[in-house]
């Protein structure tokens, strides 16, 4: 059974929903035990609890962007590599 192009589409959405719901939760859970008391004490973030959460979720989402592109760079070079033994 040949796959057609809806179905790769449907399935790379997929695999994208799956990707950014794990990085999701391996933000949430990180930056809540680096930032976050164990020991509530008020119901609000505190000022430096909520800068920590900040940047803790800055630099998961620019490490993430910066990997992206090199995955992109890697397989468009991968497909010129291909290109030229053909």
């Amino acid at each position: 059974m040949a796959t057609t192009g809806a179905d790769t589409a449907a399935l790379m959405a997929e695999i994208e929903i799956e990707m950014m719901t794990d990085m999701f939760n391996k933000i949430a859970a990180t930056c809540h035990k680096k930032c976050i008391s164990s020991k509530y004490r008020e119901p609000d973030l505190s000022k430096g609890e909520a800068i920590c959460l900040d940047r803790c979720v800055a630099k998961w989402t620019q490490i993430h962007e910066q990997i992206g592109h090199k995955l992109v760079a890697v397989e468009m070079s991968g497909q010129k590599e291909g290109d030229k033994t053909k």
